[in-house]
């Protein structure tokens, strides 16, 4: 295009110099259209060649983007729970959001970028140095130090942008933090003590905005100015050379096209290198989350067919992020189609054998056994569809109570019947109904609409509608009343009929139905019998009854 100018200013001071301009007034209209619409096709052509140039390379970096999420989050789920106890979900979250897109950002624009940066240098450069080597050092003179200037700048506001996502996370923590434990809050009557902190950290956030914004702008006048500049230098260097007959005005027009031109790639220049060093520090965080090895994993051909007997055999535990020894060469048995209640003070380990039976943790010493054979050898899929899993703490998604209720069912349709009957065995049914839409009531974040004992209850019937093999129920009732209580547990006897349940509580009145029942204290089996053996022992668990049975009256 810069060639197609040249020629027409050449053609058209022909004429101006010449004596007979009236006569060539069609000539250069003309030229004028013909020019016109050359430069017109040239530059639909460079449109054209461009939106695939973006194509190409956008979207290739857009499926990659796809690619590497899906990648991370995939290695998200393999992980065991070690990894999430020792790091931070914010972190987690950050690393498959913000430090992806910094990848694709290298992936895509700075790729293009660079790319278009060689060609250009390469064509145009060689174009003026063909027409004039003088001019052409002293118009590009500029373009390298905008190149480190935006460098600069770009780096400044790379590190200002970074201390933005930092306050900006600080204050989402905050308000998530706060909006979650609202009932604390105003119970505690906190409110004005809060809304002090955040308008500290609106502030901070504010300054951290501010700063950034006046660093932004800088960006443009660095370039425009040092557009200018070269601009300037090209016309007054190139119309000395003009008016000496070295050049032509033509080709300092072709320069000033030609310079401008440059302009973009050369200011992307500083902005492309930030680009990389953003890329790989994110990279670098990402590979670290990659090459995360489980400590829980399937073995070769693994066993998919799960039933039997459940044995501890000299089980020892030490939680892996803490050190903390939360087992001690723990053994004993659960017999196929019976009932094990499992109980002691908070702290013994109670909760540590429900990990254990579905593999949220390997034991550190020992064997854990179903039907003889050792649960490493069992698919881990397989063994936690097995299990239907009441956790101590509830988990509730912000989704309907139907699809709640049916969450850990693979069928994409599951019969309102189903789920009505899995509500009434959790004696949650009647407080569904009594929501104003019933089963299709959205629930808030994390169950917040509902009370402790509704939470209990619909995690209950989340469990029992699998119908599974196994029932582990991790003091799964401490938070309804007693009458409650009796009624879930009379519910459960007849669901837990010929299944193999485990039932870990404090209050002996869940346990005492049991087939036999585990005291445990410190990480070692204390006692072991049924309810009415042990009360004959006069041991801890006898002393434990007593006290409930004290506090009951």
């Amino acid at each position: 295009m810069p060639s197609v100018v040249n020629e027409a200013t050449d053609r058209i001071m022909e004429y101006v110099n010449s004596n007979e301009v009236n006569k060539a007034d069609s000539s250069i209209t003309s030229l004028a259209i013909t020019l016109a619409g050359l430069y017109v096709f040239l530059s639909f052509m460079k449109g054209v060649f461009l939106f695939f140039t973006r194509q190409t390379i956008i979207i290739m970096s857009r499926l990659i983007e796809y690619d590497l999420k899906n990648e991370v989050y995939d290695k998200y789920q393999s992980l065991d729970m070690a990894f999430y106890k020792t790091h931070k979900t914010g972190d987690i979250m950050n690393r498959i959001s913000e430090d992806v897109s910094k990848v694709r950002m290298y992936l895509g624009p700075a790729i293009m970028y660079s790319i278009n940066l060689v060609v250009l240098f390469f064509f145009v450069v060689g174009f003026m140095l063909k027409i004039n080597v003088e001019l052409t050092l002293y118009a590009l003179t500029p373009l390298p130090i905008m190149s480190f200037l935006v460098y600069k700048v770009s780096s400044t506001i790379n590190k200002k942008s970074e201390e933005v996502q930092v306050s900006q996370s600080k204050l989402s923590s905050f308000v998530q933090e706060k909006l979650s434990g609202i009932r604390v809050l105003k119970a505690y009557n906190r409110s004005d003590y809060f809304v002090h902190d955040f308008e500290n950290e609106t502030y901070n956030y504010q300054l951290a905005n501010l700063s950034l914004a006046k660093t932004n702008a800088l960006f443009m006048p660095v370039i425009i100015f040092l557009i200018g500049l070269s601009t300037i230098i090209t016309i007054y260097i190139g119309g000395m050379k003009a008016i000496n007959g070295a050049i032509d005005v033509g080709d300092i027009l072709q320069f000033v096209i030609y310079v401008n031109m440059l302009t973009w790639p050369f200011a992307s220049v500083g902005w492309v290198t930030s680009m990389v060093q953003r890329a790989a520090a994110s990279q670098k965080r990402l590979n670290e989350f990659l090459n995360e090895k489980s400590n829980v994993n399937n073995v070769p051909n693994p066993i998919e067919e799960i039933k039997g007997d459940i044995e501890f055999k000299n089980v020892r535990f030490v939680y892996p992020e803490s050190g903390i020894e939360a087992l001690s060469n723990v053994s004993f048995t659960i017999k196929e189609g019976t009932t094990v209640g499992i109980t002691g003070k908070t702290g013994c380990g109670k909760s540590t054998i429900a990990n254990l039976l579905c593999r949220l943790y390997d034991v550190t010493e020992g064997e854990i056994l179903i039907n003889g054979i050792n649960i490493k050898q069992y698919k881990i899929s397989a063994l936690r569809s097995a299990f239907g899993v009441v956790p101590q703490e509830v988990f509730l998604f912000s989704d309907t109570v139907a699809n709640n209720i049916s969450f850990g069912l693979k069928e994409e349709k599951v019969p309102k019947d189903k789920i009505i009957k899995a509500a009434k065995d959790a004696d949650i049914y009647d407080n569904i109904i009594g929501f104003e839409k019933g089963f299709e009531t959205e629930i808030g974040e994390k169950g917040i609409t509902l009370s402790g004992g509704q939470k209990q209850r619909l995690s209950i019937a989340r469990a029992i509608i699998k119908t599974p093999e196994y029932m582990l129920f991790d003091d799964c009732l401490s938070a309804v009343d007693t009458k409650t209580e009796e009624k879930i547990l009379h519910n459960l006897e007849r669901i837990m009929q010929n299944k193999t349940a485990v039932l870990i509580g404090h209050r002996i009145s869940t346990l005492m139905s049991a087939y036999k029942i585990l005291l445990f204290e410190n990480g070692k089996l204390l006692e072991e019998g049924t309810h009415n053996n042990l009360l004959k022992k006069k041991g801890a668990y006898f002393e434990i009854y007593q006290r409930q049975s004290v506090e009951k009256i």
